[in-house]
């Protein structure tokens, strides 16, 4: 009896254990265009055209404003540890680029390169000018509105004046 009773207790504590550490395991997200290779290689330059490349890969995820109206395709995976912000681990960029005529000019493609790795200076952001508490930030201005001009009637060529 003794040892039946100690193998469910192992066994119970081998389950916690499992279950406690795969509620630690990253969360993994795919955000944006999902890259299909054999779509992405059946874009010709030269050949294709805006419509037939909106039938073959969709609608781009935004168009440039500016400049040549590329076409750009974007897809994240994006991995958030237990207890920590979530971070990008790949990123492809597709770029479809046309020509005056809305032919396929070229097709390129970037990765985790492009992405720009950013680490604030702690929590606050310097600015120039002068250290001001809340009270100067609340009553500093009392006083200094309208004061050059209190009590004066305008002059001058206006509606108000002559």
């Amino acid at each position: 009896m003794r040892s039946g009773g100690f193998k469910v207790i192992s066994a119970g504590l081998v389950l916690a254990l499992g279950a406690l550490a795969s509620g630690c395991s990253s969360i993994r997200d795919h955000r944006g265009y999902i890259v299909d290779q054999t779509l992405v290689d059946s874009v010709q330059p030269g050949i294709d055209n805006r419509q037939s490349v909106e039938r073959t890969l969709g609608r781009p995820t935004f168009a440039s404003q500016f400049g040549a109206k590329d076409w750009y395709y974007i897809s994240q995976t994006v991995k958030t540890p237990p207890f920590r912000k979530p971070r990008t681990s790949e990123q492809t960029v597709l770029r479809v680029q046309f020509d005056q005529a809305g032919n396929v000019a070229s097709i390129d493609r970037r990765g985790m390169e492009q992405v720009a790795r950013l680490s604030p200076n702690g929590d606050k952001t310097p600015t120039l000018g002068r250290e001001r508490s809340l009270l100067e930030d609340l009553f500093g201005n009392i006083g200094a509105v309208g004061a050059g001009g209190m009590g004066q009637a305008p002059t001058g060529p206006g509606p108000n004046g002559s």
